[in-house]
């Protein structure tokens, strides 16, 4: 995830620029897709804390290069990020003191003026030299062992309290306290009048002795973009938008042998790793719109419980080999095998409008007959070898 993450990045920065990394990274439809296609399993909390960790990995030595630097993480790193930020501030020379503030005020806003019974125990902080930022949190209900991930885009903010999220993906799960609404305004300046005039001990008197009876509500916060898990872990067929699917099938069969015709040649390289190339294809390519299914991404690589099928890894060591040698290329202004595979995510989405092929059942079942020649692994073991009865732990059990 390491490799592949740093070269998909050094993709979308060459083809398209800093800013519109950040700006996918606060997109939670491409955020959950660019995580499945580096082989995480698609439904599961883990996800994010393995996105901005396979970055911090794979960003942090090409920080000079790219100028996008990782701070934070999960846990105790999170704590540590005001103090990442003020070391990237003294070393490229911009304002690391204002950005330690940023990260604590966007932590404390997600802890304090939102509740909504989610505890943070995630805080990705990325910023580029010229001072821009996206914010990545999570945090987990302990009640219900469900995540809820908070996306932050410096672009566009005004203030940190008047609805400045990019998205919040989590199900409702009833009332809560958001005083970061930008509806919240008068219940701002009212609390700060009477803070000021009462104090804090008659304050508490006062809601104390409140009758239970409330006021009529406005009604609901604008929708955000918002990413709706089901409860199922394994991937369905109503998960994935099979038309776009069989379209980038379709597109690998066809561009494949004209395209990657010298590649073919090379022991290891066959079409399912050209398959696997059209779906990294259009998370460096794609438009927002085309991320409404982030499952359908899952199909690149597979995942490590198994859904929808074992990692291949001998696909993706491809995979991450072609990426890399396309990047290093552009870099040079030999962009060829880029533009390459940007023929292949152009030619699935012509080949959309008419193309049909296999359920998605037949597809994954595929997978498995050949999981074991194409290196799968899992959490459980080798495709192959005798596996281990699977375990759940924390998942986006109804959204994410």
């Amino acid at each position: 995830m390491t490799k592949l993450g740093e070269i998909i990045t050094e993709a979308i920065v060459i083809e398209y620029g800093r800013d519109e990394f950040l700006s996918r990274l606060a997109h939670p439809f491409w955020f959950q897709s660019f995580g499945c296609v580096m082989g995480m399993d698609w439904h599961s909390s883990g996800i994010t804390t393995s996105v901005i960790g396979a970055l911090k990995r794979g960003l942090t030595p090409l920080s000079r290069d790219l100028g996008i630097h990782v701070c934070g993480g999960r846990g105790r790193n999170s704590r540590l990020t005001p103090d990442e930020l003020i070391a990237v501030g003294d070393r490229v020379g911009i304002d690391g003191d204002a950005l330690a503030t940023t990260s604590r005020l966007v932590a404390k806003v997600d802890s304090a003026a939102l509740q909504d019974g989610f505890d943070l125990y995630l805080h990705g902080f990325i910023v580029t030299d010229d001072s821009k930022w996206v914010v990545v949190q999570q945090g987990m209900n302990p009640d219900s062992r469900q995540a809820r991930r908070y996306h932050w885009l410096s672009d566009g903010i005004a203030s940190f309290v008047d609805s400045p999220h990019a998205a919040i993906e989590g199900k409702g799960q009833g009332e809560i306290v958001n005083l970061a609404d930008r509806r919240a305004a008068t219940s701002r300046t009212s609390q700060l009048d009477l803070l000021d005039s009462l104090g804090p001990d008659r304050i508490v008197r006062e809601v104390i002795s409140m009758a239970p009876e409330r006021e009529a509500r406005e009604s609901k916060q604008p929708t955000l973009p918002h990413l709706i898990m089901p409860e199922h872990h394994d991937v369905r067929e109503g998960n994935v938008n099979m038309k776009r699917l069989h379209a980038t099938l379709a597109a690998a069969a066809d561009r494949g042998p004209e395209d990657f015709a010298a590649l073919l040649l090379v022991p290891g390289v066959g079409a399912r790793t050209v398959k696997a190339l059209a779906m990294v294809a259009e998370v460096v390519h794609g438009a927002p719109c085309r991320f409404s299914d982030p499952a359908r991404f899952s199909l690149a690589h597979g995942g490590k419980d198994r859904h929808p099928f074992p990692v291949p890894l001998k696909v993706y060591d491809q995979t991450i080999r072609i990426m890399k040698s396309a990047v290093t290329k552009a870099k040079l202004d030999r962009d060829e095998e880029l533009q390459t595979l940007r023929r292949l995510d152009n030619q699935a989405r012509q080949l959309e409008k008419y193309v049909a092929g296999p359920d998605l059942e037949e597809i994954v079942a595929g997978e498995f007959s050949q999981s074991s020649d194409w290196g799968g692994r899992s959490v459980f073991g080798w495709e192959g070898a005798e596996k281990e009865e699977p375990r759940r732990g924390a998942q986006w059990s109804t959204s994410n």
